[in-house]
């Protein structure tokens, strides 16, 4: 944390949003971060010079997660959305993809067992099969399909497949330019898709004496302990991460822990 200080404006925090700062919930629009993550993120941005939310959620849905914390980014849909001056941008590359995701979403809810949760986020298609587990054998099967008939990427999460638009964005490609003028990045993440995150930090360690990345991994059960391998720090649970945040504010001299505010 020293490392950090000692470069606080050209250190930056860079987050996932589900299983790392918010519970994993059945229900995905009922979910908010966990008490005490907005003011910890608000503080850290005030300190270091870069501090982001970058999630497969769509940026309106983060927008209102974090309107107590305006100097946080915000990038949706793996990057696909950005927020800008407090209005929501879409790629030009992936929003010609928008009927096409329409009609993926139509698909699905004609084509899977209605058990399965369908989000249709314009951009991106998100198979839920949490609560049948048994058919994620189906689920992943007919998104394997569609997307080699519609030239789809899919993404693998926890208990969810998400088919997106082939265009270059990911969590890694979010993370390599938002650091690109930064001197140290921490990357916090909970599943597969943040491998990506990790794996930049890495690469740029390995590439710039100067850098230095730090990857921390939220443990579940869920993803096993591939990603928890591949981190610096493993916090035990969404609610750890404040924690955790407490020990780097603290680390800033004058700067205690903010005060919690209950989220919601």
């Amino acid at each position: 944390m020293t490392a950090t200080v000692s470069e606080s404006r050209k250190s930056g925090f860079f987050f996932d949003f589900d299983g790392t700062i918010a519970p994993i919930m059945r229900d995905p629009g009922a979910v908010l971060p966990v008490p005490g993550a907005v003011e910890r993120l608000q503080a850290l941005s005030s300190l270091v010079g870069r501090v982001a939310v970058v999630s497969a959620r769509p940026a309106a849905f983060l927008c209102e997660r974090f309107s107590r914390a305006p100097q946080v980014a915000l990038f949706g849909l793996y990057g696909m959305q950005t927020v800008v001056d407090g209005q929501v941008r879409t790629d030009a590359e992936a929003e010609p993809w928008a009927p096409v995701m329409r009609g993926l979403a139509a698909d699905a809810a004609r084509d899977l067992p209605g058990e399965i949760l369908i989000e249709d986020k314009a951009l991106l298609v998100s198979l839920h099969y949490r609560s049948v587990p048994a058919l994620r054998g189906a689920v992943e099967r007919w998104a394997s399909a569609k997307a080699a008939e519609l030239g789809l990427r899919e993404q693998h999460g926890r208990m969810v497949v998400e088919l997106r638009p082939p265009v270059e964005r990911d969590k890694g490609t979010v993370i390599a330019r938002e650091a690109e003028s930064l001197t140290r990045a921490w990357y916090f993440g909970d599943d597969i898709s943040d491998g990506r995150a990790f794996d930049v930090l890495r690469c740029r360690e390995e590439h710039d004496a100067g850098f230095m990345g730090v990857s921390v991994a939220v443990a579940n059960g869920e993803t096993g302990d591939e990603l928890a391998r591949r981190a610096d720090f493993t916090v035990d649970s969404p609610e750890d991460t404040p924690v955790l945040l407490d020990q780097v504010i603290s680390a800033f001299p004058g700067h205690p822990p903010p005060a919690l505010t209950l989220d919601g």
